[in-house]
Order: C-alpha cells, then structure tokens, then sequence
C-alpha cells in the first residue's frame, strides 16, 4: 500500500483535474476554456508523474499542454470565436439530451456495480520499463504501427487542409481590399 502522503496528493491532483475539466465545461469563454484544459493536461501529467511514468508525464506535458493547446489557441483567435456572445451558439435540446445522457451514464454505472460487485483491482508487478522511451517506442511502432500511420496521415491532412482554409480566407480578404481601394486613374 503506498504511503499517505501519496494518497493524498493522488486526491488533490483528481480533484484539481476534476475541477478544471468543469470549469472548462461550464466556462463562457473560449479562451477561459482552453485555460481550463491547460491545467487539466498539467494535472493529469502530474498524476503520471505519482504513478511514476516521467516519460509519459513530460509527452503529455510537451504534446498536450504545449503543441495542441497553442494549435486550439491559434484556431481560437483565427475564427475570432472568443468575440462570441453567450447566446450566439445555441443549439436546441442540448440540455435535454446532457440530462438523459448523464442519466443513462449514472445508471450504467448503478449496474455495473451491482453485476460486478464493486469495483474489483488486480495488482500488477511493477516493471523497470513502465513508461520508460524504448518500451513506449517498441509499443508504439511493433504493435500500434498501422495507426500511428494512419494518424500521421490524418495530420497531415489537417495541416494541409488548414493552409488551404487560411489562403483561400487570404485570397479573398486581398479581392475586398482590392474592390474597396478607388482606382487611380
């Protein structure tokens, strides 16, 4: 059993990551938001770092927290959404549907319990090569090779996808400059 001080580090840390995933839920800004994830992804690579696995730890805090959060930032100030009133993106029944779907969650939960009886651990053997590179490495690229392609292309795409968004946006702000400038004659 691990020591208390680990515990309740442990706890605190589930809570802060619970804490700012509803605050980015609940939160009315766009940028609040993506602030809210930012210290959902640095708690959560403190929870690997409890857990003891620096390397997953420092590539969540290097993709997650730095790569993807300033991707979402860029995309944030691009289409100007934190200009956005709190009114301006309502969709009908999407309270309705996050009541049943929290129901229908809670109540999975209730049956599970009961069929299972609670919540069941198995201990596992710790490893030297728990998140150490070469055994995510050799994870990765052995057994997980044809989605890590797959994923690599599906970025790829984005990215292209996005320059193509970007310059056609470009292309077509320089022809309202160019039908608004006088011409000189």
């Amino acid at each position: 059993m691990p020591p208390v001080g680990v515990m309740i580090l442990y706890g605190i840390l589930g809570l802060v990551s619970v804490g700012s995933a509803v605050g980015l839920l609940v939160s009315r800004s766009a940028i609040y938001s993506a602030l809210f994830l930012v210290l959902n992804f640095l708690t959560v690579a403190l929870l690997y770092l409890v857990l003891g696995a620096p390397f997953i730890a420092l590539a969540q805090v290097t993709v997650y927290a730095g790569a993807i959060m300033v991707l979402f930032l860029f995309v944030i100030m691009m289409l100007g959404a934190e200009k956005l009133g709190p009114g301006s993106l309502r969709v009908r029944g999407l309270r309705v549907l996050a009541i049943v779907l929290g129901v229908v969650f809670a109540a999975e939960a209730a049956i599970f319990m009961v069929v299972r009886g609670g919540v069941q651990t198995i201990p596992v053997e710790p490893t030297l090569t728990f998140g150490a590179p070469s055994a995510v490495g050799l994870t990765l690229f052995n057994q997980y090779s044809l989605p890590f392609e797959i994923t690599s292309v599906l970025l790829l795409a984005a990215m292209v996808g996005a320059i193509v968004l970007t310059r056609g946006d470009l292309k077509e702000r320089q022809a309202r400059r160019a039908m608004q400038t006088p011409r000189q004659d």
